[in-house]
């Protein structure tokens, strides 16, 4: 399925069965794809799952203006509005969820919850010049992409992990598609951050205890948490996907956070 939106096409899988809508955006250089272990649990919890590729990820068009959290932002409220289904769970990862934080300050109507797994959602400090060598070359060099990629999962990669190194790695061999990739490793994140007081949606901030991009994934969580009215839970063992690496785990902690809330 696809959405056209802002002179492009948003690709997206819709489960279609009744139920809450739960809405699962990757982070950058990968795709829709990587819900695919937690997917089944979501539905068959009774949400009608929703997984959408990002702007110049997965099937959506690669070439675009601006890949910036909040124009995915913008793509996510029109998928919202487009979808019809009452109020959603937000479910984000890494880079979007600073997208999370402007869809629930720009449209809070749209939201019952937001979990956001591995946020990127502030101004990080600068890295050392040998960190951001290492950051130009990733987002530059698919090979090197795919290395890092494989690299954050910590404990135990997903069963089918081979099909998915290989669908991925097409994918980012498609013209435009490791240009997006260095967009988004350069876009500014300040504008959702400069939003993070106004989230009045409930909050989860789900992290993998062995995160490898953050310093100390418990106290990104914390920080990131204490500025959206959040809570956190952390995954032990999981790394920068804690869906694709701990789905049953990762379910049950977004089950406990829903039912803590009523929402259902």
């Amino acid at each position: 399925m696809e959405l056209s939106h802002e002179g492009g096409r948003i690709a997206y899988d819709d489960s279609g069965n009744a139920g809450p809508l739960l809405l699962c955006l990757p982070g950058m250089g990968v795709t829709r794809e990587m819900y695919a272990a937690v997917r089944p649990l979501f539905i068959k919890a009774g949400y009608r799952v929703v997984t959408m590729d990002l702007r110049g990820h997965g099937d959506s068009d690669a070439v675009w203006a601006d890949y910036s959290p909040e124009a995915i932002g913008r793509d996510t409220v029109a998928l919202l509005r487009h979808l019809d289904a009452g109020p959603a769970v937000l479910f984000t990862n890494s880079y979007t969820g600073a997208t999370a934080v402007w869809v629930a300050a720009e449209a809070p109507e749209l939201l019952h919850a937001v979990v956001l797994g591995a946020p990127f959602a502030r101004v990080m400090p600068k890295p050392n010049p040998v960190m951001r060598a290492a950051v130009w070359s990733v987002g530059r060099f698919r090979p090197l992409w795919m290395l890092y990629w494989a690299s954050l999962f910590k404990t135990r990669k997903p069963d089918d992990f081979g099909q998915l190194r290989a669908a991925l790695s097409a994918n980012l061999a498609e013209p435009g598609r490791m240009a997006a990739v260095r967009a988004m490793f350069a876009s500014d994140v300040s504008v959702c951050e400069a939003r993070m007081s106004e989230v009045r949606t409930p909050a989860l901030v789900l992290m993998g205890a062995k995160d490898p991009d953050f310093p100390d994934p418990a106290a990104e969580a914390r920080l990131v948490a204490d500025r959206i009215g959040g809570t956190v839970t952390m995954i032990d063992g999981a790394g920068h996907y804690p869906h694709s690496e701990f789905p049953a785990e990762t379910a049950a902690a977004v089950f406990a956070f829903l039912d803590q809330h009523a929402i259902a």
